[in-house]
């Protein structure tokens, strides 16, 4: 796997980093070049090396902190939204929409997202691991973490934490995310609420606790 170690000033890797980022959601990963992230954070391609070893670690680095951002930002809105609930199908709907929303609000970290969902083939396995178990998988792990906490408060009959966690995302998030093609065309504020509404009550449907209502 490649590694993210390096040297150099931290403000010049900050840069460097911001840079990629843009290039890498614009351009996506085969297309782009050292030399145009080198320009884009307006240093030298030796310094870009100096800090990175290859395209790949670059990458790598880019794409774990995009991953990390994108699955705290889904613990926050776990937090807020579940943690204390007393009208499940409120919280969960809530939550749901909210969580559509972060999508296309991403910005430059949702444009990355889309062009290793596009270009999933020619990402190296490594990479793309790495940027899954970071990312992905931890979201899903702490929605998982929050169904069980809820289960344990008699709002939710969760049996499988995790599989319940894949229900729940299937039926109240993929919709939003593939008609915005993962948050790069608007979709009215009612279709989220919709697909949020609609997904949640099936959820309960197959999930509901005794006092879920």
């Amino acid at each position: 796997m490649a590694t993210t170690g390096a040297t150099g000033r931290p403000e010049k890797r900050k840069a460097i980093t911001r840079a990629a980022t843009t290039v890498f959601g614009r351009e996506g990963y085969v297309r782009a070049s050292m030399d145009a992230i080198a320009a884009e954070a307006g240093v030298s391609k030796r310094t870009v090396y100096n800090h990175f070893a290859d395209k790949e670690t670059l990458f790598l680095s880019v794409a774990l902190q995009n991953s990390a951002e994108l699955a705290e930002r889904m613990r926050e809105l776990l937090a807020e939204h579940l943690d204390g609930a007393v009208d499940v199908r409120r919280a969960l709907t809530d939550f749901a929409v909210e969580r559509a929303n972060a999508v296309p609000a991403a910005g430059e970290l949702g444009a990355l997202g889309r062009a290793i969902r596009a270009e999933v083939a020619n990402i190296p396995a490594d990479v793309l691991e790495a940027w899954l178990e970071t990312g992905p998988a931890a979201a899903q792990r702490a929605l998982a973490q929050c169904l069980a906490a809820l289960t344990g408060r008699g709002l939710l009959a969760v049996t499988d934490p995790g599989l319940a966690a894949e229900q729940f995302t299937l039926l109240t998030f993929h919709g939003v995310a593939e008609r915005s093609f993962w948050g790069a065309l608007p979709v009215a504020e009612e279709e989220v609420r919709r697909i949020a509404g609609s997904g949640v009550d099936a959820f309960l449907r197959i999930h509901g606790g005794p006092t879920a209502g």
